[in-house]
């Protein structure tokens, strides 16, 4: 009899966050100039130590695959292990990145405790990663069955 494992709730949110980060890295992350005759120029998240948050996406939709791939057998990567330590790799390489930013000057302050960018993908990038951080914690919830 063949059992197919189901998706559940702690997955879901995983697939939804590995799409999300991969989604943000498309979408422009900063952008400077563009008025009073300055050319405009930016970039996305294939930029600097953005890359690895693509990877951390592609990795978790990968992921959240296998087990359905290796049909009834366990996967031994399915784990919280697996999916909280993609989410550290993810959210290093992103708080580097902003840093980055931060310190090269694409990220400006208009008012004091106001981060101005004209770029979402790194807003997005950051709901990815804390959607990431939240399925794993669910994963780790959940009880194991042998």
């Amino acid at each position: 009899m063949m059992r197919r494992r189901t998706l559940g709730r702690a997955r879901s949110l995983a697939a939804l966050a590995g799409l999300l980060l991969v989604v943000a890295c498309v979408l422009p992350w900063w952008r400077l100039g563009g008025e009073e005759g300055i050319p405009a120029v930016g970039g996305n998240g294939f930029e600097a130590s953005g890359i690895v948050v693509f990877l951390v996406g592609v990795a978790t939709l990968f992921l959240v695959a296998l087990p359905f791939a290796a049909g009834d057998r366990p996967v031994g990567l399915d784990r919280a292990l697996s999916y909280g330590a993609l989410a550290i790799v993810g959210w290093l390489a992103f708080l580097f990145r902003f840093v980055d930013l931060l310190t090269s000057g694409a990220l400006t302050f208009r008012e004091p405790g106001q981060v101005v960018t004209n770029g979402p993908g790194l807003w997005v990038a950051a709901l990815g990663l804390a959607l990431l951080a939240r399925a794993a914690y669910d994963v780790w919830r959940e009880p194991v069955y042998r």
